[in-house]
């Protein structure tokens, strides 16, 4: 099966969730009775556990091309980093145990080892970052010596002013990272601190995941491109532009497929067009149970094609489509920008982590509420909010969540879960804000 992270909450709800699924099959007149509809969580488990392993290809690619991508195999350091002492200041290495004035016997170059070592009552100039010569166990800054040069000889001496502790301003030979030890582990997503480590451990090039390529399908005969002037009734095709770009933030190779009009052949072709050019598919529109909304007819009609879940208990985004044509993972989300978008971020995200190979969970901020969070007793309720600034504290409102608008979520820090035993929130209680994959507003 697909892996999914897993918490005690997804195992209890496991096996009721198989059985659940199941039993979706909607009668007429029965159309996403709650009774029948599965919380989100318990859906995404049964859902992922019905699907096929994920096979994940691996490419090498260059340090320049390895930001955003997740990391294939583990990143090990062949060697100790730093592999010797260095000087963390501009100074004189010195011997710890030594008392006033010292003979300065030579200096560290950067990029060089040391020429010699020293011995008792001796120095050697140091500079940031230099290796410590042998004999040095510790650095005394410049500015903590007072220096002596002595008339006709070459030399100079330096008076030292304090005791000197072993270790002191030295960076030990691998402190940072030890020979054998696992500095990233696969599955982790390569931001810019991670190019450091891989750059420092000669990684290259980097070993990362295939993309997944996930279908976008709009489906609507309401639907127009962005460019063209709109008729009364017409509207332009959003959705696919903004799931695209959650997709891209999650590590995913988001593909354009064409628009379905409301009939299941034409919905049919294009999710065929995707499981044969694609590895998942996400379709916006269809889903829900009116005359237009063909997509779960349109899935099962495939050879192969199975509807695993058909509406969530959730606000909003209670049509959902979880399924599958053969080993292809297919997703209907609801066309209402807010709902669509907000499911794929809040439900299926685990879905693209996976195919992806992602391990990491996104972390979600706690901060503080400065209005009341409503829900509804039993369901989960995703919450577009924003932070606001009082003062020194920053608190998070909600705004008032209207499923067809396209410009909700862009005036949104991210999302609060009321759960179905939370269903509200008081003032001044503490939130965990859920930040949207490719960010929010601030």
């Amino acid at each position: 099966m697909i892996g999914i992270a897993t918490d005690e909450s997804y195992i209890e709800h496991k096996a009721k969730a198989r059985v659940m699924r199941n039993s979706q099959t909607l009668l007429p007149g029965e159309a996403f009775t709650a009774d029948r509809l599965l919380a989100p969580r318990q859906a995404m488990i049964a859902y992922m556990s019905a699907l096929a392993p994920v096979t994940r290809a691996v490419e090498r690619v260059s340090l320049d091309d390895a930001f955003g991508r997740i990391l294939a195999h583990d990143a090990v350091a062949n060697e100790a980093h730093p592999a010797n002492d260095r000087s963390t200041m501009d100074g004189f290495a010195v011997r710890a145990g030594d008392r006033g004035t010292l003979r300065i016997v030579g200096e560290v170059r950067m990029g060089h080892a040391p020429e010699n070592g020293i011995a008792e009552g001796e120095a050697m100039r140091i500079p940031t970052g230099g290796t410590v010569p042998p004999g040095a166990d510790a650095v005394v800054p410049f500015e903590d010596v007072d220096t002596v040069v002595v008339a006709g000889e070459s030399s100079e001496t330096i008076v030292l002013r304090d005791f000197v502790a072993v270790g002191e301003n030295v960076t030990r030979a691998g402190s940072d990272m030890r020979a054998g030890e696992t500095a990233l582990r696969a599955g982790r997503r390569i931001g810019g601190p991670e190019l450091g480590v891989l750059a420092t451990l000669g990684i290259v090039p980097v070993p990362v995941y295939r993309r997944p390529r996930i279908g976008i399908i709009s489906t609507g005969d309401e639907l127009v491109d962005p460019g063209e002037t709109l008729a009364t009734g017409q509207i332009r095709d959003s959705n696919r532009f903004a799931i695209a770009g959650s997709l891209r933030a999650m590590g995913a190779e988001p593909v354009q497929l064409p628009r379905a009009l409301d009939s299941a052949d034409a919905v049919k072709s294009a999710i065929a067009m995707a499981v044969a050019t694609c590895d998942a598919a996400i379709l916006t529109g269809g889903s829900s149970v009116g005359a237009r909304d063909v997509t779960p007819d349109a899935i099962e009609q495939l050879a192969g094609g199975t509807v695993h879940v058909h509406g969530l208990r959730v606000k909003p985004g209670k049509p959902t489509v979880l399924a599958a044509v053969g080993t292809t993972p297919i997703v209907g989300l609801p066309g209402n920008p807010t709902s669509a978008l907000l499911i794929l971020e809040a439900v299926v995200a685990p879905l693209i982590a996976s195919l992806a190979g992602a391990t990491a969970r996104r972390v979600g901020r706690e901060v503080v509420a400065a209005r009341e969070f409503a829900g509804r007793a039993g369901w989960t309720w995703f919450v577009p909010a924003a932070l606001v600034d009082e003062g020194e504290r920053t608190r998070v409102v909600p705004l008032v969540l209207r499923s067809a608008q396209v410009s909700l979520l862009a005036r949104a820090a991210g999302y609060v879960v009321l759960g179905e035993e939370r269903p509200h929130i008081a003032v001044g209680e503490r939130v965990v804000l859920h930040p949207f994959a490719s960010g929010g507003a601030l």
